[in-house]
């Protein structure tokens, strides 16, 4: 079992910044994906970012240039750093975790962190 607590959410100004933080706890495996998705009302949940522990990152093409995903190894924690943020990134923000151990676990969820970006 993993458990992941997100924070760092909150209300924001267009053009301002925030950095989102996912400690994980549990059975924590050497070899993992980690990613930040977020859900708007009325919308799917959508992929934000990923990382894995070999270092591979991906982000969806509305964000690129202006987050940047991270991880502490020896915190068990992912950050998603947000600048340059835009009314249209107000979202529900997850965070997400899964292993391999010779096939990939279960999907583990974070609660979720509100990001709300208005004038």
């Amino acid at each position: 079992q993993v458990q992941l607590v997100e924070s760092g959410g909150g209300l924001v100004q267009p053009g301002g910044s925030l950095r989102l933080s996912c400690a994980a706890s549990g059975s924590i495996f050497s070899i993992y994906a980690m990613g930040w998705y977020r859900q708007a009302p009325g919308k799917q949940r959508e992929l934000v970012a990923t990382i894995t522990s070999g270092g591979r990152i991906n982000y969806v093409d509305s964000v690129k240039g202006r987050f940047t995903i991270s991880r502490d190894n020896a915190k068990n924690t992912m950050y998603l750093q947000m600048h340059s943020l835009k009314p249209e990134d107000t979202a529900v923000y997850y965070c997400n975790y899964r292993s391999w151990s010779g096939s990939w676990s279960p999907d583990y969820w974070g609660q979720g962190t509100q990001v709300t970006v208005s004038s």
